[in-house]
């Protein structure tokens, strides 16, 4: 059956998604302020922003099956984050509970950064949040708006997403540098087409009848260190490393994302570990070096 998608904070991750669904033969709607990017994608533009919902009203955003809440803060913020994730949030909500057919679900793209694990320890989905930093509590907030909102609604709390254009990574590794090994500090990595395979699988899912889960935790399945991840990139661009990176220490989060809830829907990753992933990068990017003859 034909859906109707309504992505908001149609980016990188948005279009991804959205030529992915339209290659199923759905209908993509895609909310931006600048909706240059969506052009020639296949993705029905709609200019808006999110701040003027409340007086354009119901008719601001039209009816769909599923609605994907994507945005992204203008800047790292209190006052950004809260614009874009609890409040944006909420305006969406109260817009799309007018309509006379409301959206099946509503999915909301967070982060890993509501918890505030440090020392290594394994988080999954029933994990008590305690951010310390605002971007994760309002993050947090926002996922509790959507949990607590009559629509259902699912949150996908993501790690750090990596992919193409997406390779700062990469330009350290090649410049020479490294994390340093101790302390350990843990990275959760998922490639940007695992996040829009998993939102895709989800609609699949409950399309199919098959339960869904108010919250999944979208990380592969390789929690690792930083300076393992950065080793292993070195090796493959056959770069030595000359300069030790320390993170600062408010930055000195850690932990293991567990994905077991997200693989137990049948979801198969693409790219199931940094090794997988970074491959498709170094390669597609052009990062390696091509081999003598």
């Amino acid at each position: 059956m034909k859906l109707t998608v309504l992505i908001i904070g149609c980016g990188d991750i948005g279009i991804t998604l959205g030529r992915e669904l339209i290659d199923e033969g759905h209908k993509v709607i895609g909310v931006r302020r600048n909706i240059d990017a969506l052009k020639d994608t296949g993705i029905k533009p709609l200019k808006l922003d999110l701040n003027t919902l409340d007086e354009a009203g119901a008719s601001a955003l039209p009816q769909a099956d599923y609605v994907i809440y994507s945005v992204s803060a203008d800047r790292f913020e209190e006052s950004a984050y809260q614009s874009a994730y609890p409040d944006g949030l909420k305006r969406v909500l109260s817009v799309m509970e007018q309509h006379e057919k409301p959206p099946r679900r509503v999915f909301f793209v967070s982060s890993t950064s509501v918890y505030g694990q440090q020392e290594g320890e394994a988080v999954n989905e029933d994990t008590p949040i305690d951010a310390t930093s605002f971007s994760g509590k309002l993050m947090y907030e926002a996922e509790q708006a959507l949990l607590n909102h009559p629509l259902p609604g699912t949150v996908v709390r993501f790690s750090g997403i990596y992919g193409p254009g997406r390779d700062r990574l990469i330009h350290q590794v090649a410049e020479g540098r490294i994390a340093a090994v101790t302390p350990v500090i843990y990275s959760n990595r998922i490639h940007r087409d695992d996040c829009t395979g998993i939102l895709a699988h989800l609609m699949r899912c409950q399309e199919n009848g098959q339960p869904i889960a108010d919250l999944y935790l979208g990380s592969d399945c390789e929690p690792v260190t930083l300076h393992n991840v950065m080793a292993w990139i070195g090796k493959q661009l056959k770069v030595e490393s000359t300069d030790t990176m320390q993170s600062p220490l408010r930055r000195r989060a850690s932990k293991r994302c567990d994905n077991a809830r997200i693989l137990e829907t049948g979801y198969t990753f693409t790219y199931p570990s940094y090794r997988e992933g970074y491959a498709q990068i170094l390669k597609e990017g052009g990062f390696l070096q091509p081999q003598k003859a």
